[in-house]
């Protein structure tokens, strides 16, 4: 398949970029790493009339500590947030997390704000960012918005971003936890059958609903999980009970 026609600009700063998408209007996408939105578009999955290239924007890939949080800049690639010294100090959950991102080749390309705001529900890091209480800054025409991650994923590859908005940073609060991550899938790089990110009591689910989703340790997994070809919704929960089990046992959690 081939991505139907489109228009293309490279924007050179933050506020070209939002000063395009605010233009534009729901035909727009940004783009950076294009990991997900090319092979949508060549599914014809997507088809956006305006491509507006962001992969350029000087600093927005740094990675550093500032004050008691921690800060991702949006088109920090996946490797080099795997990578980082300090990000591996200090969060070693987006470390292990990264570990199990698709492959080494989409890695170095994928970004760290287009996998947030593409907001796949089988994704490792939106459910990180949950279960790190993150949060998400969003730059507009109309100045800088910071959303909590808890409402930030708003459905099926939905979030509370606004069409004229755009992610610019992730912020994680220091210190972060003790932490615990696991995911099964069928072979290493698949989307998960399902998984779980934990920082200390904080426990994210995710490919287990329409978005990540937290649960108190010994809450009830009360999940509706979907079949499809990697499993059934029933055996998704299973094995959302046998990670929690994991999770309780590695953090020494108990009732």
């Amino acid at each position: 398949m081939k991505a139907p026609a489109f228009d293309y600009i490279r924007a050179a700063t933050v506020a070209e970029a939002c000063a395009a998408l605010a233009a534009e209007g729901p035909d727009a996408r940004l783009i950076a790493g294009g990991q997900s939105l090319l092979p949508a578009m060549n599914l014809r999955l997507a088809s956006p009339r305006m491509l507006i290239d962001i992969g350029r924007i000087a600093g927005l890939g740094r990675i550093a500590v500032d004050g008691d949080m921690l800060r991702i800049g949006a088109l920090a690639r996946h490797d080099a947030i795997l990578r980082d010294a300090t990000v591996a100090h200090h969060v070693p959950l987006l470390t292990e997390a990264l570990r199990h991102v698709a492959h080494p080749a989409i890695r170095t390309r994928g970004t760290i704000g287009g996998n947030l705001a593409h907001a796949d529900p089988a994704s490792e890091l939106p459910a990180c960012m949950l279960a790190l209480q993150a949060v998400i800054e969003a730059v507009s025409p109309r100045g800088t918005r910071r959303i909590a991650a808890d409402a930030f994923f708003a459905g099926l590859f939905q979030t509370a971003l606004e069409p004229d908005e755009m992610l610019t940073a992730v912020e994680i609060p220091l210190p972060a936890g003790p932490f615990f991550f696991q995911e099964i899938a069928r072979r290493a790089g698949d989307y998960a059958i399902v998984g779980l990110a934990a920082s200390a009591t904080r426990f994210a689910y995710f490919s287990v609903a329409d978005r990540p989703a937290m649960r108190a340790p010994f809450a009830a997994l009360d999940f509706d999980p979907p079949n499809d070809l990697q499993a059934t919704g029933a055996m998704r929960l299973h094995l959302a009970g046998v990670l929690r089990d994991n999770a309780l046992t590695a953090l020494g959690i108990r009732a």
